[in-house]
């Protein structure tokens, strides 16, 4: 249960930092400066190494100074939730190396340091997470974490590096789902707490766009495909329980399954932007894929129909 609360309270760590980063800027990041600007690298180095530094202090005070420390150490958390806490790891280090690749170039840094530098801003912001993972006695440093957030850093650098736009785009939704009501503590009480907690209710898409690719003139630049992961029937990391239950009640047969899903999404970046408010919000929201028809499978072979 710890280790649940604490995901949720990181994934919101993570995605407020960003909200914050993405709101502050991004009526200036459209604009990319040729040359250096030491007027506006120096006021923004200042403040996003602040609120880095800062979150990560208040994540120690706010909770792992709670609990015992020990010496560092590994732990082995790849079974758990079907992964889907691992492919958040690498959406969250995806979106943080972006957001600081858009803002180098604001600030007229050379291109490869730029995608250097914001690929270790992502890698090393949730480096440090694992790193307290690792002293803490409740958890430790989980390889496969690191591997996903790599992993997201990587998607956005090669990307940028070879095509020089996002070609790849990873996207999150969330729908509300049953399980919370078997588990509140663990999965949500409320939509907020729901949409960080429940997983099975999450989804991650790549969305892309054919137009990109060259295989259609027509298609439409703001309208995407969306290839899809999820999963359900969970009410527990690694396996099913139900304390709410009275003893010798039935409890009910959840089967944990992935999906897989194939949808639309619509890019709010493509779309022209006239008034400035409209592109700070599109920015803000960019990686939330919006809800639309989809055809899925699920791991039992079952076809899924419906909004996702």
């Amino acid at each position: 249960m710890k280790c649940m609360h604490l995901r949720a309270f990181r994934i919101c760590l993570t995605l407020a930092l960003i909200t914050v980063l993405q709101s502050s800027t991004s009526a200036q990041l459209d604009v990319q400066e040729p040359s250096f600007q030491p007027k506006r690298f120096y006021p923004l180095a200042a403040t996003g190494g602040s609120l880095v530094v800062g979150s990560l202090s208040g994540l120690y005070v706010l909770w792992y100074s709670d609990y015992e420390q020990q010496k560092f150490h590994f732990f082995n958390d790849n079974a758990e939730w079907l992964q889907m806490d691992k492919v958040g790891h690498s959406i969250s280090t995806y979106y943080i190396s972006s957001l600081s690749y858009h803002s180098l170039k604001w600030s007229g840094v050379e291109e490869k340091k730029a995608l250097i530098t914001s690929g270790a801003i992502g890698v090393g912001y949730l480096t440090a997470v694992e790193v307290m993972d690792g002293f803490s006695a409740g958890w430790g440093f989980s390889t496969g974490d690191m591997m996903a957030n790599v992993g997201g850093s990587a998607l956005f650098i090669a990307q940028q590096g070879i095509w020089k736009e996002q070609r790849l785009k990873l996207k999150y939704n969330f729908l509300p789902t049953e399980y919370p009501d078997y588990r509140p503590n663990v999965l949500g009480s409320s939509f907020i707490e729901q949409s960080l907690k429940d997983y099975n209710g999450q989804a991650y898409w790549i969305t892309t766009n054919p137009a990109k690719w060259n295989m259609s003139d027509r298609w439409p630049k703001w309208f995407d495909l969306a290839f899809g992961y999820s999963a359900d029937g969970m009410t527990g990391g690694f396996e099913n329980v139900f304390p709410s239950i009275p003893e010798g009640e039935p409890t009910p047969d959840f089967q944990r399954t992935r999906q897989f899903y194939l949808s639309l999404d619509i890019d709010l970046n493509e779309l022209p932007a006239q008034r400035s408010w409209f592109r700070a919000f599109r920015r803000v929201i960019g990686f939330v894929k919006i809800p639309a028809p989809a055809i899925g499978v699920n791991s039992n072979g079952e076809l899924l129909l419906g909004i996702r």
